[in-house]
């Protein structure tokens, strides 16, 4: 298969409580990246591998946002 390029980064959004309470605003926790893949999973689980230890607990607050070129 031939690789294709692909952009991809993470982004932390606060559960309407944290928004509330603690004032948090969706923020980007690891800036845009480019690489080259096969697929667009594969760059979806290579970035997932990159998701800060303190956000693990938060999974479901985390977006992963891929595209391809």
């Amino acid at each position: 298969m031939n690789n294709k390029l692909f952009q991809y980064a993470i982004l932390f959004h606060p559960t309407e409580k944290e928004a509330k309470d603690e004032g948090l605003k969706s923020k980007v926790i690891i800036d845009l990246k480019t690489v080259l893949a096969t697929e667009e999973i594969k760059v979806a689980m290579e970035a997932a591998m990159e998701i800060p230890a303190e956000y693990k607990s938060k999974i479901d607050q985390i977006q992963i946002v891929v595209r391809a070129f």
